[in-house]
């Protein structure tokens, strides 16, 4: 038996031993093509010789320096690629380990952006139910998924949610995209005013919301809205695009699609690419200002922020996804994975949507299709799809509680940035293979 305590402990898992593109090889040689990049992490697959070039040139001059001693060449690199190609005022890049730790980081900013000017009594953060921004105790505490708070609910601080922007579920028949998104917006609005605007720090979302609700964009002129609402009330707007950003659905940073600026963004998964832990939190000038002309200090740190080789192998990532010009790939590919999709599933009568951006599309199962109605959560119908498709050779990312945090399944695709035509039908033919093995 393992000594490893593995998440799920009752579950077996193949030793994975061999990357090879946007495949992965296990100990009994068996290939998997990795639809998903793990958790959307792995944009530009498994074993790409520059980026294991610049980390083993980075070990060889320097592994680590602590960053309350030293700056570093890869951090301050890395920092000024992302400044530049980043939207709106984006100022400074505060470097940790991952995308909780870089949520942790945005809460407590801000909140000390207004301590900084004497605003001591703003205390709540606004998310949405159904929304994940990670695991760690204040991240799980502004998410909306209540199957992953519920135990650990006596722990969290008592911040606040209103509804998702989520078309499928929530528009009326009568209603156009855009009345929905103001009507989605609003409650933003309305729940800033039953706290009290002086009380309030910031907004949270995902600009696309990813493994909780399965690709779910925003709708046209809802983040405006929402960015009209932040300013009108002097609150923060904080975007969570570690799971939908850096590339993921064609934009560098994913809120570009929809032509809004924010005060602080939350970015790691395709950041680093998998092939070192690495995420960041990208300040706005009005944020880093008011800090330090004040304290002059940001309370807070990790041992491992701005690890130099983390860096230096996150800068090769972006390097390669410039230079290769991937992002062009990413909306061409997208828009053929899209229209794939469509074409084999969308009348299949267990298909109720098919959604996303870019390279970041979801599917969402239900049990009756007019009604939109869901199977029970008791089958377990998004464990049998990852079950079937990993005997299948097939690495995708079904999840449940789509609709409430119970109930629902949707499955991702979030396939590597280098995907070529080819490749692309090999996922379409291993998803059909495996919904044909779970719903006939």
């Amino acid at each position: 038996m393992t000594h490893v305590f593995h998440r799920n402990p009752h579950a077996h898992y193949p030793t994975a031993v061999q990357g090879d593109g946007i495949y992965l090889i296990d100990s009994d040689g068996k290939r998997y093509l990795d639809a998903c990049g793990g958790a959307a992490v792995s944009c530009l697959g498994h074993n790409h010789p520059v980026i294991i070039d610049a980390i083993k040139t980075q070990a060889n001059e320097l592994s680590y320096a602590h960053s309350g001693f030293f700056t570093t060449q890869p951090m301050e690199a890395l920092a000024e690629k992302l400044i530049n190609n980043a939207p709106g005022q984006m100022n400074k890049v505060y470097f940790v380990s991952g995308g909780s730790e870089a949520m942790e980081a945005a809460l407590k900013l801000a909140r000390q952006y207004f301590t900084e000017q004497g605003q001591t009594n703003r205390k709540y953060f606004i998310a949405r139910r159904q929304s994940y921004h990670g695991n760690t105790l204040g991240a799980l505490a502004v998410g909306g998924n209540e199957w992953r708070r519920k135990q650990f609910k006596p722990l969290l601080v008592n911040f606040e949610h209103i509804s998702p922007c989520n078309a499928y579920r929530y528009q009326a028949e009568n209603e156009s995209e855009q009345e929905y998104s103001i009507r989605a917006a609003d409650e933003l609005q309305i729940m800033i005013e039953q706290l009290g605007a002086e009380n309030v720090i910031g907004f949270v979302c995902e600009p696309v919301v990813g493994a909780t609700a399965g690709a779910v964009p925003a709708t046209k002129g809802y983040l405006k809205r929402i960015r009209e609402i932040c300013d009108d009330n002097g609150i923060l707007l904080i975007l969570d695009e570690v799971m939908c950003g850096m590339g993921r659905t064609g934009y560098l940073y994913a809120h570009e699609e929809d032509g809004v600026e924010c005060d602080l963004i939350t970015i790691a998964k395709g950041l680093g690419a998998g092939y070192q832990p690495i995420g960041a939190t990208l300040v706005s000038k009005k944020v880093f200002q008011t800090i330090y002309e004040g304290s002059g200090f940001f309370q807070h740190g990790h041992t491992y922020m701005g690890h130099a080789i983390g860096c230096a192998a996150a800068l090769a990532v972006q390097t390669v996804i410039e230079q290769e010009n991937l992002l062009a790939n990413v909306q061409h590919m997208g828009e053929k994975l899209q229209a794939a999709l469509e074409t084999e599933f969308q009348q299949h009568p267990n298909v109720g949507d098919i959604r996303g951006r870019g390279l970041f599309r979801g599917i969402e199962f239900v049990q009756d299709k007019p009604g939109k109605q869901p199977f029970a959560a008791e089958l377990k119908i998004n464990a049998k799809i990852k079950q079937a498709a990993m005997q299948n050779g097939l690495m995708c990312y079904p999840m449940g509680g789509t609709i409430d945090g119970v109930n629902g399944d949707h499955v991702l695709i979030a396939p590597p940035f280098i995907i070529n035509e080819p490749q692309l039908e090999e996922i379409i033919e291993k998803l059909k293979l495996t919904i044909g093995n779970v719903f006939n």
